[in-house]
């Protein structure tokens, strides 16, 4: 009963939650949106914390994609044997995970540990910031630990098989039966992460790129122009 609400119930919940939750905060608290910044009150950890983050979190997402959406026959028939892959997605992909659990870990000290950051930061705020922090260090902690210490897990013949049948409306609880804990966890606080988003300010993620690509032009020409007219 309990495996199949983790692996029938849990993951479609989640996502019912993330889709219906983001249009009622889009439809009833616009103003809400987009995110308090913190970078007028400390920059050099928010730099640093977010250029390793985004590094690495480009490359986990891709490789999340490929393995998880790309069946282990499709790979082979392009010539990527299955030792080459795995060596792949194990020292690649966890020198990757380590880069976003480094910049994950100083933007999450930097929010708990700056007062100025604290005062600015809501409880979500700081519950977020943990529980991203979790996911990747378990993520990594999979990746490089399990994987070495169940060499003869492939999460392709099993995880990957489940996550696929999700979207075929027809999932198999049984699939992860044999899946080792922390993959097992790493996958429902993924899930639990896109269903607590909509209520966090981590919606600001669809905005704020689209804003900053036109706002920071028209605000630098501005700039630019009031400088001419003083010369």
């Amino acid at each position: 009963m309990i495996d199949q609400f983790l692996w029938v119930i849990f993951p479609y919940l989640c996502i019912v939650i993330f889709i219906v939750g983001h249009i009622f905060r889009y439809r009833y608290d616009q103003f809400g949106w987009t995110a308090k910044s913190s970078e007028f009150i400390e920059k050099k950890q928010l730099m640093i914390g977010s250029f390793l983050f985004h590094i690495g979190i480009i490359p986990v997402f891709l490789g999340h994609v490929s393995g998880l959406g790309i069946p282990k026959q499709w790979t082979r028939a392009v010539g990527v044997s299955d030792h080459m892959y795995h060596l792949g997605a194990v020292w690649i992909g966890g020198f990757f995970g380590l880069v976003t659990l480094a910049g994950m870990f100083i933007l999450t000290m930097r929010r708990f540990t700056k007062k100025t950051v604290r005062h600015l930061s809501s409880a979500s705020d700081l519950i977020v910031n943990s529980f991203l922090l979790f996911i990747v260090f378990i993520g990594v902690y999979a990746s490089l630990v399990t994987n070495n210490v169940v060499p003869e897990f492939d999460y392709r013949d099993s995880l990957s098989v489940w996550f696929r049948t999700l979207f075929t409306l027809q999932p198999n609880a049984q699939l992860m039966s044999g899946v080792p804990l922390a993959f097992k966890l790493h996958v429902l606080t993924g899930f639990l992460i896109f269903a607590i988003w909509p209520f966090t300010r981590l919606v600001h993620v669809w905005s704020v790129p689209l804003n900053y690509v036109g706002r920071s032009y028209i605000l630098y020409r501005r700039h630019e122009s009031s400088k001419r007219k003083l010369g």
